[in-house]
C-alpha cells in the first residue's frame, strides 16, 4: 500500500504558533503577521488549549474606537464591547476551543470543521496539549494522490471483497474519478463496492459501465441499481 495521509496527524502543520493567556494585544497581532496566520491557539503553562483567538475578535478594538462612552456603558453587556474593552489574550479568546485530536480520520475532522464553521482546527493529544493545527487546505491533500495509486487500491479492495480474482472487473482512474467495467458475478455487490471504492482517499467520484447494470455515474449513496 502507498504511503498515504490518513489521519489528521499526517497532514497537520507543525511547528505550530501559540500564545499564552496573558500575551498582550499587540503580542497577539505581531505573531498573527508573523506566522501569516488569521487565528492562534491559546494555550495554558502547560501546553493545553484553552481557548482561540483570531483576528475577528481583535477588530472590535478598531471598530469601537470612536464610540461615545456613554454609549459603551450601555452596551457592554454586549460580546463585541467586550473585546474591545479586553486587552490579553485571555479575555479576547473563544473558549472552549474547537479541537481535534491527531489520531482523528480526516473525514472526522473535515465534519468537526463543517459543524464549527472553522477554517482551521487546533490539532491536541490525549492529554489536551497541542501539536499542530489541521487547515482545510491540509484536509484536501488526499486530493493530490496519483490516478496509479488510487486505482491499486482500488483493486485490492475488489480482490479482498472478492474470493477469486476478479478477472471480469476492471478499473480505470481519470482525475480522481473510478470508472468500473466489466461483469459482476453478484450484482447485489454493486452498491457494497461503490461504498468501499468511494471510502478510498482521493476518490472524487465513482462511475459503473457493468454487463447488465445501467450506468450510474456518481453514486454517492448506497441505493441499489435498478437492474
Amino acid at each position: 500500500m502507498p504511503n498515504i495521509p490518513r489521519r489528521v496527524s499526517d497532514v497537520m502543520t507543525q511547528p505550530v504558533a501559540a500564545v499564552a493567556r496573558a500575551a498582550g494585544f499587540k503580542e497577539i497581532v505581531e505573531t498573527l503577521r508573523r506566522w501569516r496566520v488569521s487565528a492562534l491557539p491559546v494555550v495554558s503553562a502547560e501546553h493545553r488549549v484553552v481557548g482561540v483567538v483570531s483576528e475577528a475578535d481583535l477588530l472590535p478594538k478598531e471598530g469601537f474606537r470612536e464610540a461615545d462612552p456613554e454609549r459603551l456603558e450601555r452596551l457592554r453587556a454586549l460580546d463585541d464591547v467586550r473585546r474591545a474593552e479586553a486587552v490579553t489574550a485571555g479575555e479576547l479568546m473563544t473558549s472552549p476551543a474547537v479541537t481535534v485530536r491527531g489520531d482523528a480520520t480526516l473525514a472526522q475532522a473535515a465534519r468537526t470543521m463543517a459543524r464549527a464553521s472553522v477554517k482551521r482546527l487546533p490539532v491536541v493529544d490525549g492529554n489536551g496539549v497541542l501539536v499542530g493545527i489541521v487547515s482545510r487546505a491540509d484536509l484536501l491533500k488526499v486530493f493530490l494522490r496519483s490516478d496509479d495509486e488510487i486505482a491499486a487500491e482500488a483493486r485490492q479492495v475488489l480482490a479482498k471483497l472478492f474470493a477469486a480474482p476478479a478477472k471480469d472487473l476492471r478499473v480505470a482512474v481519470a482525475d480522481g474519478v473510478v470508472t468500473l467495467s466489466g461483469r459482476f458475478r453478484d450484482r447485489s455487490l454493486v452498491p457494497v463496492v461503490a461504498r468501499l471504492v468511494r471510502g478510498i482517499e482521493g476518490v472524487v467520484d465513482v462511475e459503473y459501465d457493468v454487463t447488465g447494470v445501467a450506468t450510474v455515474p456518481g453514486l454517492a449513496s448506497a441505493e441499489t441499481p435498478s437492474l
